[in-house]
């Protein structure tokens, strides 16, 4: 492709990205398919000879751009947001098109000082404490893994690196807490039976005591205990582990404390929700995801560390070919985490926090959270639905209750959440919480106002009343 060809598809994608964005709310939020509809339409091997651009944008509109579910679509109430900007979304254009490798600071001195300072930024705005650096990752489940890793480096005087786990070490955790931790714990080596699941009181957040007794009892059997994962927003119902309390057992057991804060920690730019994090001074690491709720495109996460030399330690390799004559000087980024690759990811962070300011930011955030409070105050009004956790942020689980027996409740609320997803005009999803079937209703995309949170009550209310009525 030659450069005027580039330069002409370049102003027309931006268009069409531009376009996509104002017209949104007029597609369907997930596409009406099966499984196999795309490929089938896909040819089964690459093309001998190059084609066009204009075929091939053409086919993305007519093959692809069909099977897309909708993230940004302003009646995205599903999982957790994945946020992205207009600002964003051309840091992203600046950072591929530079196609930097930015592993160390050589390899590109402006990408590794930037995200020195974007995460200061984001460090300060959440008061997070001043002896914590930041460093970005991939995700969160990337983030708690190299957690999970260090705090077993530590527990072992660095020696599992070298001759493995000796002993058994656990890991502990909320019986809400994100799959990710199971998943961290297979791999750093910990196995799955020495993970243990904490109860939960009734806002389902970790009960201390709880823990504290888990602990006790491990010691007691020969097992070393070792890390503590707490959530703060867990995926199911945004329940926030009380940290202090979790902090001062781990202060006095000495164990490692990880705070996942993936999705909610942005709300602790609000003044009013600063709370969430209370107790966040006792933890040795902590991770939340601008990629979520802070309007920058994924991935980005942000993990910060009290002890940046038990992080190197734990990953650090010192090939010759990697080595410069200012090692001593700067922060390598490939030792602070799992891969050796790093995208220039602090680029798209910086343009968000640049163009929309921290209040920006914030007016952003206390909406959605005000919108929540409004939906979950129609659902306390209405005779057929129930609330089925706090809302202490952006994300309602209730369910459809009309008065028959417990065991049909899934059931109807199943039917309900399909009828719902298969209109196009919303999407959420489900999740069980104390074995139950509950809906999940989850408010964070940048295009969402309040007539679209107020048409997903309707669209819901209308749905519920149906199967009333006809007793489905």
């Amino acid at each position: 492709m030659d450069k005027d060809t580039f330069r002409t598809f370049g102003h027309r994608f931006v268009d069409w990205i531009a376009d996509y964005m104002e017209g949104l709310e007029h597609l369907p939020v997930a596409p009406s398919i099966r499984p196999g509809d795309i490929r089938s339409r896909l040819p089964k091997e690459a093309p001998i000879q190059g084609e066009d651009m204009e075929k091939i944008f053409d086919d993305f509109r007519t093959l692809i751009l069909p099977g897309m579910t909708h993230w940004q679509h302003p009646s995205w109430f599903a999982y957790f947001p994945a946020n992205n900007s207009p600002p964003s979304v051309l840091a992203e254009i600046l950072t591929a098109g530079m196609g930097a490798q930015c592993m160390i600071w050589q390899t590109s001195p402006a990408a590794e000082e930037l995200e020195v300072v974007t995460l200061d930024w984001l460090r300060g705005m959440l008061g997070l404490p001043e002896d914590m650096t930041g460093v970005i990752q991939d995700s969160a489940s990337s983030a708690t893994l190299a957690a999970l890793l260090t705090a077993r480096e530590k527990a072992t005087g660095y020696t599992a690196n070298t001759s493995g786990i000796q002993t058994p070490l656990v890991v502990y955790l909320s019986e809400e807490a994100h799959s990710s931790v199971e998943k961290g714990v297979k791999i750093a080596g910990y196995g799955n039976r020495n993970l243990r699941r904490i109860p939960t009181d009734d806002s389902f957040a970790m009960i201390p005591e709880e823990l504290e007794r888990a602990v006790e009892k491990d010691r007691q059997s020969g097992f070393s205990p070792c890390c503590v994962v707490a959530t703060v927003g867990t995926t199911s119902s945004s329940a926030i582990d009380p940290l202090k309390e979790i902090a001062e057992i781990c202060r006095r057991r000495q164990l490692w404390l990880h705070v996942d804060a993936a999705y909610a920690g942005t709300a602790a730019i609000l003044p009013e929700k600063r709370w969430i994090l209370d107790g966040v001074e006792g933890a040795d690491s902590f991770v939340f995801n601008p990629h979520k709720w802070m309007l920058t495109n994924f991935d980005c996460s942000a993990y910060f560390v009290r002890e940046p030399s038990a992080l190197i330690r734990t990953f650090e390799i010192h090939p010759e070919y990697l080595k410069t004559g200012v090692d001593a000087q700067v922060k390598n980024f490939r030792d602070w985490g799992i891969p050796l690759g790093r995208r220039f990811r602090a680029l798209k962070l910086w343009f968000v926090l640049r163009s929309y300011g921290i209040e920006g930011i914030q007016q952003m955030v206390r909406r959605h959270i005000e919108w929540a409070g409004l939906f979950s105050g129609h659902i306390k009004d209405s005779p057929h639905f129930e609330l089925m956790a706090p809302v202490p942020l952006s994300l309602v689980c209730f369910r459809l209750n009309d008065g028959r027996p417990e065991e049909e409740l899934d059931e109807l609320n199943q039917t309900l959440l399909e009828r719902l997803n298969a209109s196009g005009k919303l999407l959420m999803t489900q999740t069980r919480l104390r074995g139950q079937y509950v809906l999940r209703l989850s408010i964070g995309a940048r295009l969402t106002e309040t007539r679209h949170v107020e048409e997903a009550w309707q669209l819901i209310d209308a749905f519920a009343r149906d199967l009333i009525t006809t007793g489905a």
